[in-house]
C-alpha cells in the first residue's frame, strides 16, 4: 500500500466510525474512484485498533467511574452511581451480537452491494432528519432505561446493514425516544467501545488464521492516523453538536447517497 492510500483510508474510517454518514460507504467508494486495490483484512484490524484506543483516551475518565460502580453493582447487587448506564452499554450490545452471529454471511455478500449501500445511505438520512427535526429532547444518556436500551441496541442491529451507519443509526434511536443530541452521541460513542472490540477481536481470529503477509510499517501507520482522526472528530461532534444539528449530515448523506446511485446505475 502507498502511503497517501494508507492515511486516506486511515483518516475516512478514524471520522466515518463516529460520525452518522456511514464508514462502509466510504471506504467502498474512496478505492473505488481511485482504483486502489483492497487494503486488506489486516488493515481493517489496524485502523479498527486505532478507533477503539481514540474513544477509550477520550472517555477515559467516564470509563473509570463506569468500570468501578460496575464493580461495586455486581458485588452489593443493586444500582450505585452510574452502574445502570454500565448496564445499558453492555446490553444495548447484545443485539448486534446476535444479529451478527446469525447474518454474517448475508451481510459480508449480498448486503454489501453498492445500491443497498445507497439506498441505506439516503433512507437512513431521512430517518436521521425526522429524529432530529422532530423536536429535541431533554433527557440525558443517565436517564436511559431498559426501554431505551431495546430499541437502541435493536437499531444497532440495522448498522450491519452497509450503508447504515452504527453511530448514525443509534443517535436516531436515541434522539426519537427524547434524548438529546449530546446525550444520544455520547450514548452512541460509549456503545461503540464493546462494538468495535467485538469486530476487531473476529478481525484478529480471521486474521490469525489467514496466510497474508503483514506490512507492519503500514499497519502502525493506520492505526495512529484513524486514533488521531477519531479522537478529534469525536471532541468536535461533541462541542458542535447542539449548535449544528444533524441537518448538514443529512445533506451529505443525500449526496453521498446520489452519488453512489450514479457510480453503480
Amino acid at each position: 500500500m502507498e502511503w497517501l492510500q494508507i492515511l486516506a483510508l486511515a483518516t475516512v474510517q478514524g471520522i466515518t466510525e463516529f460520525l452518522p454518514i456511514s464508514s462502509s460507504a466510504h471506504l467502498i467508494l474512496l478505492p473505488l474512484l481511485e482504483g486502489w486495490v483492497d487494503q486488506g483484512l489486516a488493515f481493517d484490524v489496524a485502523v479498527h485498533v486505532g478507533s477503539l484506543a481514540a474513544v477509550i483516551a477520550y472517555f477515559r475518565g467516564d470509563l473509570a467511574v463506569l468500570v468501578r460502580d460496575f464493580g461495586r453493582s455486581l458485588v452489593t447487587r443493586r444500582s450505585t452511581g452510574q452502574s445502570s448506564l454500565a448496564w445499558a452499554v453492555l446490553w444495548g450490545t447484545v443485539p448486534v451480537g446476535i444479529a451478527g452471529l446469525l447474518f454474517k454471511e448475508t451481510v459480508e455478500t449480498t448486503l454489501r452491494s453498492p445500491l443497498v449501500i445507497a439506498w441505506a445511505t439516503v433512507g437512513f438520512a431521512l430517518l436521521l432528519w425526522w429524529a432530529d427535526a422532530r423536536g429535541r429532547g431533554v433527557r440525558d444518556e443517565n436517564a436511559i432505561g431498559w426501554k431505551d436500551v431495546l430499541v437502541i441496541g435493536a437499531a444497532q442491529a440495522l448498522a450491519l446493514i452497509p450503508g447504515t451507519s452504527r453511530s448514525g443509526i443509534t443517535m436516531t434511536a436515541g434522539m426519537m425516544l427524547g434524548l438529546s443530541r449530546t446525550a444520544a452521541a455520547r450514548f452512541s460513542f460509549l456503545l461503540s467501545i464493546p462494538v468495535i472490540s467485538l469486530a476487531g477481536g473476529l478481525l484478529v481470529f480471521e486474521l490469525a488464521t489467514a496466510q497474508d503477509s503483514v506490512d507492519w510499517t503500514a499497519l502502525l501507520l493506520g492505526c495512529v492516523s484513524s486514533g488521531f482522526a477519531a479522537y478529534l472528530c469525536i471532541h468536535l461532534f461533541l462541542r458542535l453538536i447542539e449548535r449544528i444539528g444533524m441537518l448538514p449530515f443529512v445533506i451529505y448523506r443525500l449526496l453521498l447517497g446520489a452519488i453512489l446511485f450514479y457510480v453503480h446505475i
